[in-house]
């Protein structure tokens, strides 16, 4: 009952970080009126509060995870190691996207003794 509580808990904080979308790309004009800003400064500030936000869902709801065994977080499909590997990314990549794209790639299996003698000669 416990863990359903808590893949729960995952499962909303997942679909909680989708929903944050980027930011639109701020539209080309024509034409610019005199005090106004430049909309490339303003795109970029937005990306940047967009960033911190997604950094602050990252350390608020998957974080916390690491507290749990790792059997549980195979249940869930993560690994502690990805985890802590995406905790250590900089702030201009987006730690959510790129664990969730971890967690859509097949495991690459172990290679065989056999297939080990033949790679190295």
């Amino acid at each position: 009952m416990n863990d359903e509580k808590h893949t729960q808990h995952v499962r909303r904080a997942w679909e909680k970080a989708s929903r944050l979308a980027p930011p639109p790309a701020p539209p080309r004009l024509e034409f610019y009126m005199p005090a106004m800003p430049p909309l490339g400064l303003i795109h970029t500030l937005e990306m940047r509060w967009w960033r911190y936000r997604r950094r602050r869902l990252f350390r608020r709801h998957i974080l916390p995870l690491l507290a749990y065994d790792d059997q549980l977080l195979n249940d869930m499909g993560h690994s502690r190691k990805d985890i802590l590997w995406a905790n250590q990314l900089p702030y201009n990549v987006d730690a959510i996207h790129t664990l969730e794209a971890l967690r859509q790639q097949p495991p690459h299996p172990a290679p065989t003794s056999g297939q080990a003698n033949q790679t190295s000669r």
